[in-house]
């Protein structure tokens, strides 16, 4: 898998969840339904996901991870995020990918590019009205990734 699939995979998943960070699989105490099930479903969760790589794809300080990819390449890209966030959130689907440390290993993702990535993110939500509890949901799933996304120098 190369850089660009990589970190749009993180990215996405940066902004979505982490399949190693399992939410809200079972019903909370309230007898509130899984995060999965809060979000839509599989539907809406691919539907988030196409806007939110459709703006990392087009912004300046992103784009370059996206450029020569083949199309097949970006579905990729696209099926991994969704699998991820699916998975993450307790739903049905299995994240079929390599852990965030190794797909983003010495592609020089800082800080900065994070934090874009995080806007697009918060915009993505805001256009499908996300809830309040729900997005508290995914960002607190997603803090720990930064640590394996983001690295102290870029290359």
């Amino acid at each position: 898998m190369n850089r660009g699939i990589r970190f749009a995979a993180v990215l996405a998943l940066l902004c979505v969840l982490g399949a190693a960070v399992p939410l809200a699989a079972q019903p909370t105490a309230e007898g509130q339904a899984t995060l999965y099930k809060r979000l839509g479903g599989y539907d809406a969760i691919a539907a988030v996901v196409d806007d939110f790589i459709g703006r990392l794809a087009t912004d300046p300080q992103l784009s370059r991870f996206f450029v020569g990819h083949s199309t097949q390449s970006l579905q990729r890209i696209r099926q991994l995020v969704v699998e991820q966030l699916c998975a993450a959130a307790g739903g049905p689907c299995f994240y079929t990918g390599r852990s965030m440390k190794e797909s983003h290993a010495g592609m020089g993702i800082t800080q900065a590019q994070w934090e874009v990535a995080v806007k697009h993110l918060t915009a993505t939500l805001d256009k499908f009205k996300v809830g309040a509890k729900e997005r508290a949901d995914l960002f607190a799933a997603i803090s720990p990734l930064q640590a394996d996304i983001v690295e102290s120098k870029p290359k």
